[in-house]
């Protein structure tokens, strides 16, 4: 794919227009998301989060709702015009951006991050660096959730997007960024595919120190 990114504007001008349908446009926060935070009796109290390819701006809503200051980006223009019309009185910033070319300023900048089935949209010919530019978000004591479809290591899937493999969730743990726990859920009846990985990651406040020359 030349353009792994290209396809999400077209689309979300084709769904304005009611020629097409986006996949994950669930009209409504992910319950992974809604869950985990809920089980966590979580509180932003402050402190800044971005949510990857934020879409609609459902999830963004969510976590704005829960304290933190809140970005939100898209790749899609089109995408970031219609979560400000829908959410016209909204405390979150929305955002043009791209995962693949993202602002400096942002790295390591948000105490929580959020990723729902961005990754899994995009080829796997650019997924790690995806994955890299995602983990890269995390500031140092933060934490980051991801939320995927889930497929088996041999288990063909069509896409996109792409149900991601165990190995491919816990490949987020990098740059620092250390894995807490995966689970694997039910998807929903919303979802073509039947399982989700639900990751949480953290960046420790302070770095491992370095082992010890013989």
């Amino acid at each position: 794919m030349s353009d792994p990114t290209g396809w999400f504007e077209p689309l979300y001008r084709a769904a304005e227009a009611g020629d097409a349908v986006v996949p994950w446009d669930d009209q409504a926060a992910s319950p992974l998301l809604v869950d985990w935070a809920s089980a966590r009796s979580l509180s932003g109290d402050g402190r800044r989060a971005i949510v990857v390819g934020c879409g609609l701006g459902d999830d963004a809503e969510h976590v704005a709702s829960l304290g933190f200051d809140t970005v939100a980006f898209d790749i899609a223009p089109t995408a970031i015009a219609g979560a400000r019309r829908r959410f016209p009185e909204s405390r979150v910033e929305y955002v043009v951006a791209d995962l693949l070319d993202l602002p400096a300023a942002w790295r390591g900048a948000f105490d929580l991050v959020v990723e729902h089935i961005t990754v899994q949209a995009l080829p796997s010919s650019v997924r790690p660096t995806a994955i890299a530019a995602v983990a890269g978000l995390v500031a140092p004591g933060g934490t980051l959730l991801v939320v995927s479809g889930a497929r088996g290591d041999d288990e063909a899937v069509d896409g996109p997007p792409w149900p991601l493999t165990r190995a491919e969730v816990e490949s987020f743990a990098t740059g620092g960024v250390e894995l807490v726990r995966v689970e694997q859920r039910a998807a929903g009846a919303e979802r073509p595919w039947a399982r989700s990985w639900r990751a949480e990651l953290s960046r420790p406040l302070t770095p491992p120190a370095p082992a010890a020359r013989p």
